[in-house]
């Protein structure tokens, strides 16, 4: 009986590892090969952004007079939020004092999008009934459908409304005078025109008790009664919404309405701003990490880390073709960030290894070590990834742009490290237990001495002054820097603007030829050392992106063009443009820092029942982006997109080392004894994950500091901060959270909620 049992788990376990396998081998043929005529999961058909694979770039004139400056941006910052719609990716720019100009990656049709974006809004006001009396709209099934086409109601008189006609629409809150109950409402005005045509329309419908259904994109976004005639065109649309839903339902109404009308200028395809030879280093960078990181996990963890070798192998294929299947565009800083996504997804398996290599230590057998190391690095594997995507899901929801984009990924390398951690590598375990890898040589060495806890809290003070010196520091440099006419940081055109110059050159000359030859001399005459390029297709005209252009640059920078490439200096047309990240993006991003930080401190408090705890974690994450923040100041690296992309990654980064001690620590509490004093039991937490806190950050370090050495410009400012915020993070969690936590349970009593 024994022996059947023993040869059916032996057939379960060759089974597992044979299904892994063919796993692996699936996915390594979609990624490369593709499924179908189509190639459909193929890396191939990823789509890549601007930087990678070029698109569509269209440029507006504003109909009418010149536009105020709110004019401008309140439509830039709509538009950017339409275009968001082909890609997260896609970026609104000033240029000149009346144009505006819209970069779309992966489009190779202009003419697909031309009319949809250069209508004043796709938003209507719908009345009810036509004027034979048939419904223009019904209800059916969950939600309201339309039973006439758009030009069916306009040739009827049945659109009371456009986006046109709204001045603006915001969320609010009141309170109703009977019942003092309070609901949340959005609240509209409407221009001169709308107002008039609004108060016609309210009259018929509130006569014949009838709604008005506002419909914008293809579906009606609400479909409100109407309850009074609205005669001075400020309208409240109320129900049973949140006020979230108000927000949204106030916001589509403001992306439905352009304020200004616009007209084709011109539309190009433009081509990669990045040459192959950026994204083949990039990937080259990404394997030479892969592979460092498996020989490193196979020497350390021997047979459980050659099974989460093969689990990695998993993650890094479902990730290939989940970013097709989620058609998430993939730009350079994307890149690094899923090579990134690979250092973070062996963090969960050095947690648990760790914790099986203790168990076996503890004089427990391999299967009892592998089944308690599991469970025991469960919880602070789940907390750990929650915590940081409930920061990526609030960058998803309240970000655009860029931001929206690197959540994205973030969440799907998440969710995609959740499963091979848990699921892949505990199978992938304990198959190889079930085929007679039972030694325990296979996953340990021999057993050290314990070590003596580390007195970190001893220390606490001297770690305190070094942190707050580096982040005073920083301030002061932005003082002194800012004083000398420098500005604070370090701007990029992306925050600050700059200046677009169309060269015309007499020979259509490669990406990777513009960067060698011609790229290296528009930086010695401009000083700009982050020159932007791209190509217009089909022609032999180049686009250069720079910092603001002076006169005497402009001449310098059209002297070397004519000297050195013999270009016709009339063929060079040079425009002031505006930045790309604008104040309303900049302002997106900050709050969905500051939402997610603060929802990351209720689960953390809600998790460990202890608001010190989630305190405590959350000023440490703090610490990381100032510290970081300083070295960009110091420094003087560009601050661009990269920037955004390294801040979240560090926001979402950092929390996950703090997280293992902090659950050692919550573990240990349980067990502790009343002779032991808590600074002992914190330092002894702290001493026991050190080499599990020095792993993840190293792992992490290595894919890092790989695409630092081989990767682009562009890359070594992603990855060099983040290099910087990797250290950071693993010093603050070791040497910064336990003191704090240990502070403020000594300051504020025996219990915190």
């Amino acid at each position: 009986m024994k022996k059947a049992m023993k040869n059916m788990k032996k057939s379960r376990g060759i089974l597992s590892l044979i299904l892994v396998a063919a796993l692996i081998v699936f996915l390594g043929y979609t990624a490369f090969m593709g499924l179908g005529k189509n190639k459909t999961g193929a890396a191939e058909n990823i789509n890549l952004g601007l930087d990678l694979e070029g698109g569509v770039s269209i440029t507006y004139q504003v109909k009418g007079g010149a536009p105020s400056a709110e004019d401008m941006a309140d439509t830039i910052y709509k538009l950017q939020k339409r275009v968001e719609q082909y890609s997260t990716e896609a970026s609104v720019y000033q240029e000149g004092d009346d144009r505006i100009s819209i970069e779309i990656p992966g489009v190779t049709d202009a003419n697909q999008i031309l009319e949809e974006l250069g209508q004043p809004g796709s938003l209507y006001f719908i009345k009810e009934t036509g004027s034979d009396g048939s419904e223009n709209y019904s209800y059916s099934g969950s939600s309201y459908q339309l039973n006439k086409t758009i030009e069916e109601l306009q040739a009827d008189g049945s659109i009371v409304l456009t986006g046109a006609d709204v001045k603006t629409a915001s969320a609010a809150t009141t309170e109703e005078q009977l019942t003092g109950q309070k609901k949340n409402v959005v609240d509209l005005e409407l221009n001169d025109e709308g107002t008039a045509k609004f108060a016609e329309a309210t009259e018929a419908a509130y006569a014949s008790e009838e709604t008005i259904g506002i419909y914008y994109d293809g579906e009606f976004v609400s479909v409100p009664s109407v309850n009074a005639v609205i005669s001075d065109g400020k309208a409240q649309i109320s129900g049973s919404m949140t006020y979230e839903e108000a927000d949204k339902l106030a916001s589509t109404i403001r992306i439905g309405g352009l304020n200004l009308e616009l007209e084709e200028l011109r539309s190009n395809v433009v081509g990669a701003q990045l040459g192959e030879q950026a994204i083949s280093t990039s990937l080259m960078a990404g394997a030479i990490g892969l592979l460092l990181i498996i020989i490193f996990m196979c020497v350390v963890y021997r047979l459980p880390g050659f099974a989460s070798s093969l689990a990695l192998l998993v993650y890094t294929g479902l990730v290939i073709v989940l970013l097709n299947a989620f058609d998430i565009t993939l730009t350079l800083p994307g890149i690094a960030g899923i090579v990134l996504n690979i250092g973070m997804a062996v963090d969960a398996n050095v947690i648990i290894f760790a914790r099986v290599r203790e168990e076996i230590y503890a004089g427990k057998s391999v299967k009892a070590a592998l089944g308690t190391g599991f469970q025991k690095a469960t919880s602070a594997i789940v907390d750990g990834n929650i915590t940081t995507l409930i920061a990526a899901i609030v960058l998803l929801l309240k970000g655009s742009g860029s931001v929206k984009g690197f959540a994205q990924t973030l969440i799907l390398g998440i969710a995609v490290s959740l499963f091979t951690a848990l699921f892949i590598t505990r199978l992938i375990s304990y198959a190889f237990y079930a085929i007679g890898l039972k030694k325990e040589s296979l996953y340990t060495g021999a057993k050290k001495e314990e070590r003596a806890p580390i007195n970190f809290l001893g220390k606490r003070k001297v770690f305190f002054g070094i942190s707050a010196a580096v982040i005073v520091l920083g301030f002061v440099f932005m003082g002194v820097n800012g004083a000398q006419g420098n500005g604070a940081l370090n701007y990029s055109m992306e925050f600050k603007g700059g200046t677009s110059t169309n060269v015309t050159f007499n020979e259509n000359y490669t990406l990777d030829e513009i960067d060698s030859e011609i790229v290296p001399l528009i930086e010695d005459a401009t000083g700009d050392n982050n020159v932007q390029v791209q190509k217009v297709e089909g022609t032999n005209q180049v686009i250069f992106k720079t910092q603001t252009l002076d006169l005497d640059k402009r001449e310098a920078f059209n002297n070397a063009m004519v000297e050195n490439f013999d270009v016709n200096e009339d063929e060079i047309t040079t425009e002031n443009i505006s930045s790309t990240v604008s104040s309303e993006m900049r302002q997106d991003a900050a709050v969905a820092v500051i939402v997610a930080t603060i929802c990351m401190l209720l689960y953390i408090w809600f998790r460990f029942n202890d608001v010190r705890f989630a305190t405590s974690a959350v000023v440490a994450l703090v610490h990381d982006v100032l510290v970081v923040l300083a070295f960009y100041v110091v420094s003087r690296i560009s601050v661009g997109n990269t920037f955004i992309a390294c801040m979240l990654t560090i926001v979402g980064y950092s929390i996950n080392a703090t997280i293992v001690i902090f659950d050692r620590i919550r573990e240990e509490l349980k067990t502790k004894s009343r002779n032991e004093g808590l600074d002992t039991l914190v330092n002894r937490c702290i001493t026991n994950t050190l080499t599990r806190s020095i792993y993840t950050s190293l792992t992490t370090f290595v894919m890092v500091a790989v695409l630092y050495v081989l990767g682009v410009s562009s890359i070594k400012e992603f990855a060099l901060p983040l290099m910087v915020g990797i250290i950071c993070g693993g010093y603050s969690s070791v040497c910064i959270t336990g003191a704090l936590w240990y502070v403020m349970k000594k300051k504020f009593g025996k219990k915190a909620a």
